[in-house]
């Protein structure tokens, strides 16, 4: 027997599935019946109370009980985009789709391995939030603003272009400025919860900055394939060349403690909760944490804005130009939504986990890597995706892996070649540990369609060595 006989026996992927692999072992070791093994392994999905005190069994038997106090008998629906995806970020949405209280999924085509959510992961649940399917960086979103600096300056005049990201942005874990900016969401109610009420302080000195991992701030090439005159279109902005600025990062370190405590107090609710499913553990809207904790979502969704604002607001400003265009968009965030799930209008709560907002006529913006082309997109609301797509490229090897393979000597000179300016960045971020781009546009056409491409030219990530926030 192997694990797809165990899924087809009922046996639910992660701990469970672990120990029944295990029970398999043993049973065998011990010279039993193998033919009778199937009925053996069915007897115990069936009853497992009958077996826990097995001493064969128990293990086995114990597990499934404690699956069975949350999972359902039939998931949730979810639909796939993209080939090749990582079988346990697959298993993750799977399992989130047992909780009694999902209602529909999606796993978008960038998505590889998170906590409780795989990245890519889109959820819809019945009147409760999950903090972890938020994420720990609550928020983070992507910004770009067309600048009127000429196409002709941004290699003349690359110095000038430096000298602004350097002194405008700051980078890495507990970055922050000491002459602290201004934005109207510092007099936003902060005491809708006590994290956010004591991380006030620290939020505003953070104010403007952008973290580690795979935030960046970069100057780039914009080239816009449709006339933009129309109210879809991109606004103002006819076909054409332009320089632009481009930026991701999000709430910070306050956005941090919120998703940290909360997590904390889900967990603490639901005991229950098997090994597999416990960062998947919810606080229902109905509850005095369940409201705080969305208040103070929607605190940091704000004040992941105000980041962006500053940054984008003071390198114009730094460099004398005007602003021609902006778009943004966010994930890592929860949105209440109504939508036909199984022919039936709904209200559900919408996870979206390194996945975007891409309803019909909806603009965002999915980057690619350092050195490979992002996309201006419009959303298509495609069936299925609960109005999502993909937020990136999605990584395709994890950090620890990409700093034992590459060395910066081979990667400078895939930079060069691509004519990027490489101010500062970890080897955990370079662009072959990145998903092809283009794959990943390719899957989703029924969810967005491209309406400019962004080159990036000038890129700023926190330095080596950086703990990753993302």
């Amino acid at each position: 027997m192997n694990q797809k006989d165990l899924i087809r026996l009922g046996v639910p992927p992660g701990e469970a599935m672990r120990r029944g692999m295990d029970f398999i072992s043993r049973y065998i070791l011990k010279g039993l019946d193998k033919a009778a093994l199937a009925a053996e392994v069915e007897a115990v999905v069936k009853a497992p109370a009958n077996f826990a005190d097995d001493d064969l069994r128990g293990e086995f038997a114990k597990v499934l009980l404690r699956s069975n106090r949350v999972i359902r008998e039939a998931p949730a629906p979810w639909k796939q985009w993209g080939e090749g995806l990582e079988p346990e970020a697959i298993n993750q949405l799977s399992r989130a789709c047992q909780l009694p209280i999902s209602v529909a999924g999606a796993l978008m085509p960038d998505a590889h391995v998170g906590y409780g959510l795989p990245i890519g992961g889109v959820l819809a649940t019945d009147n409760v939030v999950i903090p972890y399917a938020v994420g720990v960086d609550i928020a983070c979103r992507m910004k770009l603003t067309v600048l009127d600096w000429p196409m002709r300056d941004i290699d003349r005049k690359r110095d000038r272009l430096i000298k602004a990201i350097e002194d405008e942005t700051r980078f890495g874990v507990g970055a922050h400025f000491k002459d602290r900016r201004q934005h109207d969401v510092m007099d936003a109610d902060w005491t809708v919860s006590q994290i956010t009420r004591g991380n006030k302080d620290r939020a505003w000195a953070q104010l403007g900055t952008s973290g580690s991992g795979n935030h960046f701030v970069e100057f780039g090439t914009l080239t816009v394939k449709e006339d933009g005159a129309g109210p879809s279109g991109m606004p103002g902005l006819p076909p054409g060349e332009y320089v632009a600025l481009l930026s991701h990062s999000g709430s910070r370190g306050t956005g941090a403690a919120v998703c940290d405590h909360y997590s904390r107090l889900a967990m603490a609710q639901h005991p229950e909760l098997a090994k597999e499913h416990k960062h998947l553990a919810w606080l229902t809207l109905d509850s005095e944490e369940g409201r705080e904790y969305w208040a103070a979502m929607e605190l940091m969704g704000r004040y992941a804005a105000a980041n962006h604002a500053m940054i984008h607001r003071h390198i114009a400003a730094h460099l004398g130009v005007e602003v021609l265009a902006d778009i943004e968009n966010h994930h890592n965030f929860a949105w209440k939504e109504r939508h036909a799930i199984g022919g039936v209008e709904r209200d559900v709560v919408v996870h979206r986990k390194g996945a975007t907002p891409a309803h019909a006529g909806v603009l965002g913006i999915i980057p690619g890597s350092m050195a490979t082309p992002g996309f201006v997109v419009r959303g298509k609301g495609g069936d299925g995706s609960l109005g999502s797509a993909s937020h990136g490229a999605g990584r395709v090897m994890s950090r620890t892996k990409a700093n034992e393979t590459f060395e910066w000597s081979k990667v400078n000179r895939v930079l060069k070649d691509r004519n990027v300016h490489l101010l500062s960045a970890g080897l955990d971020e370079v662009p072959m540990a990145y998903k092809d781009i283009h794959a990943v546009m390719a899957a989703q056409t029924d969810l967005v369609e491209v309406l400019a491409e962004f080159m990036p030219r000038i890129v700023k990530m926190a330095p080596s060595g950086e703990r990753p926030e993302d």
